[in-house]
């Protein structure tokens, strides 16, 4: 059985009620992770996402979560002040049946990351930057069993062959390495 450990848990707590719709979260998380850093700005690129119903004053943020490589077998509705949502509307996962966060060029998922960096910010720049409070940044202790994380190449790769397959992962792989040697 896996050894117990402390992790701390970081968490973007959205407060829905809150959120005037105004994107700036999507503007800032897009710019932060830009390269180089704040260079450009493409909300595609976003890992953050407000789900908007204008009309009826609704704004629901959304954080990229974890890929996962199937659909999902649920299609539920959601009724929010008499309209309806599909359940993808507010999913987490990058899935191969939409193309919401995922990489616009190369499509690879794209997960929130607590905008890491070194030095460490304080917090997540999309809560830096909530000028209606809607998000706030919590962290928390929470005992775990040690397991093995993927990185973002491993994440990324796996995305790769669940899409294109192993095999023709592995000849562009081989071809590339012949033209950088030649």
């Amino acid at each position: 059985m896996g050894e117990k450990k402390v992790k701390i848990v970081k968490t973007i707590k959205v407060d829905a009620d809150k959120c005037n719709g105004c994107r700036a979260c999507e503007v800032i998380c897009s710019a932060f992770h830009s390269n180089p850093k704040y260079s450009s700005n493409n909300p595609g690129r976003s890992r953050i996402r407000v789900i908007r119903d204008p009309l009826r004053d609704i704004y629901i943020p959304v954080l990229a979560g974890e890929y996962t490589a199937a659909e999902c077998p649920g299609r539920e509705k959601y009724t929010i002040d008499g309209k309806e949502y599909e359940e993808c509307a507010f999913c987490r996962a990058s899935c191969p049946s939409r193309d919401i966060f995922k990489e616009p060029d190369s499509g690879l998922p794209l997960k929130c990351d607590m905008c890491e960096s070194d030095p460490p910010l304080e917090e997540p720049m999309c809560v830096q930057w909530c000028v209606a409070d809607a998000l706030t940044y919590e962290e928390r202790e929470e005992e775990v069993e040690e397991e093995e994380e993927l990185g973002d190449l491993e994440i990324g790769l796996e995305a790769l062959a669940d899409k294109y397959g192993l095999e023709k992962m592995m000849d562009t792989v081989a071809r590339m390495s012949i033209s950088k040697k030649g």
